[in-house]
């Protein structure tokens, strides 16, 4: 018997020009990135010269860029590398110095740790040059690796000479399509955007200036956070001015974000105007100095619209391409901790700052609102200061449970509009309950008000507070009335005669969504009786409430009307009259409805014009 051969090992091949390519297109949102990855790996660089040197004074050891349309160069003061490094990290692709067993225990120092940044480079440049000299060793010679788009390199030792100090440069020839980025101005205009809040000194030379000129500060102050100020109103100010640098607005106010435990801080600047609560801005995230993301939807709660951030963290975790945040648990807690913040200065605002706290409701009262409704705290500060739509105009809720010590809510803007102007003469006070959140929020004043009580709005309520008419009146109308019922039996529309404020409006259609639902569905079981989804409508079907056409005796049109004798003429004014109404409730009409308001119309133009002529 034929024992099978034991399975070969084998390795597997890289396509490096496959692999830039993904990475072009799929991981990295831009080529720009190469020059963020060359001055991460620099300052990560520098961190770890520092921790070799911890007695070494602040600013010994910077970045300097070198642009000048031929080259792009980025040199550092960093660690270095030996040979062994250069094969180890630089040849290996995925593997990271600061993921080495040597600096395990410093690896959240870093900004970087996939051991893929160098490989951005080619997406601007068909070759990359690295001369780099270790501070590890005293003597240690200079080390060259090139590395090349076809995925072959080169290493060679050179005299300590050929680098007199210890660190790395980065060189570049940057291809002919590449201009676009590695222009002069290009170049230090992105060391700004990614490297401004960056804590080791980085500079920048076009070669203007001539050789040995020190270069141009790119990061020549501190984040505006960490900088002393001789008044707290000048902090304010400088933060505030740093708010509409950044973002464009000038801040309606800002809060400091402070979270010592995960190194955090930074400012929320609140927006000055309303916000659409499905558009979520994105915040500026910088992750120890170097910009992470513009776009870092994740830092804060769905319910924070209404501020922009800008924060430098040190223990938040970047994914791979870092232009985003991994989601983990430490992301969770900072979301939390943030979220106190903006808590916490509304609640400052609330105790201590009414003319601040009437502005941003004004401009952001449904992120509160919908905040409100899962925050005990919030709603017992703020839902009294909240304002919602009611019969008495826009108003807060504290001043309307003041005039009305019951407050009405309906469950949808077209019952309130519906019933706004009649509930309003009738001095009943109403709340539009129709928008997001409101209904719920409404219901829980008397939480905070017990002296208030809160009752749904439905018809019989609204109906009870219309004077019937007298007995001889009533039965005058009665051939109309049972005309217009006729008419208007279609629609499964009762009609009756009451007097009410105010006096110009000729009718009230009290119907409700609900009720024409349950209308549609008993129709949709007759239609379909016998069969399957009938019998399921019919199991569902409830007695269906009927529409009421409320006509409205002190209007002069109606007393006109219910006078009509002619039985054709009165089913078109009625018709009318149910049409009119219908509009004013400004509910989506439905294609029968559109076509009865037709046809009356030019039933009653006929009308009209055959008793001219």
């Amino acid at each position: 018997m034929t024992l099978p051969h034991p399975a070969a090992d084998r390795t597997f091949q890289v396509d490096l020009r496959g692999l830039v390519d993904l990475l072009s297109h799929h991981l990295y949102s831009s080529p720009r990135v190469y020059l963020r990855e060359l001055m991460q790996n620099a300052v990560d660089a520098l961190t770890a010269r520092h921790t070799l040197e911890p007695d070494a004074p602040t600013g010994a050891f910077g970045v300097r860029l070198y642009a000048d349309g031929a080259v792009v160069r980025v040199e550092d003061d960093g660690v270095g590398l030996t040979e062994a490094d250069v094969h180890s990290f630089l040849a290996t692709i995925g593997r990271s110095s600061k993921r080495a067993d040597r600096i395990a225990e410093q690896r959240g120092d870093f900004i970087g740790q996939f051991g893929i940044g160098l490989l951005s480079c080619f997406l601007v440049a068909d070759e990359i040059h690295v001369l780099s000299r270790s501070a590890r060793t005293p003597d240690a010679p200079a080390v060259e690796w090139r590395g090349r788009g076809d995925g072959s390199y080169s290493v060679r030792t050179l005299p300590a000479s050929a680098r007199p100090r210890p660190g790395t440069t980065v060189t570049l020839t940057p291809r002919a399509d590449a201009g676009e980025w590695t222009r002069p101005a290009q170049v230090h205009a992105l060391a700004r955007h990614f490297g401004s809040l960056l804590r080791h000194p980085l500079t920048f030379d076009d070669g203007t200036a001539g050789p040995g000129a020190p270069g141009t500060s790119v990061n020549p102050e501190p984040a505006p956070w960490a900088r002393t100020y001789p008044t707290p109103g000048a902090r304010s100010r400088a933060l505030a001015a740093y708010g509409e640098e950044v973002f464009g607005f000038t801040p309606l106010d800002t809060v400091e974000l402070d979270l010592p435990a995960v190194g955090l801080k930074g400012i929320a600047c609140v927006l000055p105007e309303t916000v659409p609560a499905g558009r979520r801005h994105g915040h500026r995230v910088h992750v120890k100095g170097m910009l992470l993301s513009e776009q870092a939807e994740e830092i804060l709660p769905d319910w924070a619209f209404f501020v922009r951030c800008v924060v430098d963290a040190e223990s938040l975790r970047p994914t791979a391409s870092r232009e985003a945040l991994y989601e983990d648990d430490t992301l969770a807690a900072v979301r939390d901790a943030l979220a106190e913040k903006l808590r916490a200065w509304i609640a400052r605002a609330a105790a201590s700052d009414p003319d601040l706290l009437h502005r941003f409701l004004q401009a952001h009262h449904l992120a509160v609102k919908s905040l409100a409704v899962h925050d005990d705290e919030i709603l017992r500060m703020l839902l009294p200061w909240l304002p919602f739509e009611t019969t008495d105009g826009h108003t807060t809720l504290d001043e309307f449970a003041r005039t009305h010590r019951t407050v009405l809510v309906t469950s949808s803007v077209e019952e309130f509009r519906q019933v706004a102007a009649i509930a309003s003469a009738a001095g009943l006070g109403v709340v539009n309950g129709g928008y997001t959140y409101d209904r719920e929020l409404v219901h829980r004043l008397p939480e905070i008000r017990p002296e208030a009580t809160v009752a749904d709005l439905d018809p019989a309520t609204l109906t009870a507070h219309l004077d019937p008419v007298d007995r001889e009146t009533e039965l005058a109308a009665a051939a109309y009335l049972a005309q217009a019922r006729d008419a208007l039996a279609v629609f499964d529309c009762d009609v009756a005669l009451r007097t009410f404020q105010p006096a110009s409006a000729p009718a009230l259609l009290v119907d409700s969504r609900e009720a024409r639902h349950e209308r549609t569905r008993s129709q949709l079981a007759r239609e379909q009786e016998g069969g399957l989804w009938g019998d399921i409508l019919g199991a569902l079907r409830q007695e269906a409430p009927r529409a009421q056409l409320i006509l409205n005796q002190l209007n002069p049109l109606v007393r006109t009307a219910v006078a009509i004798d002619e039985p054709e003429l009165a089913r078109t004014s009625a018709e009318a009259l149910y049409g009119q109404a219908a509009m004013l409730s400004r509910r989506p009409l439905r294609p029968a409805e559109s076509s009865l308001i037709n046809r009356s119309f030019l039933d009653l133009l006929a009308h009209a014009l055959r008793k001219d002529s």
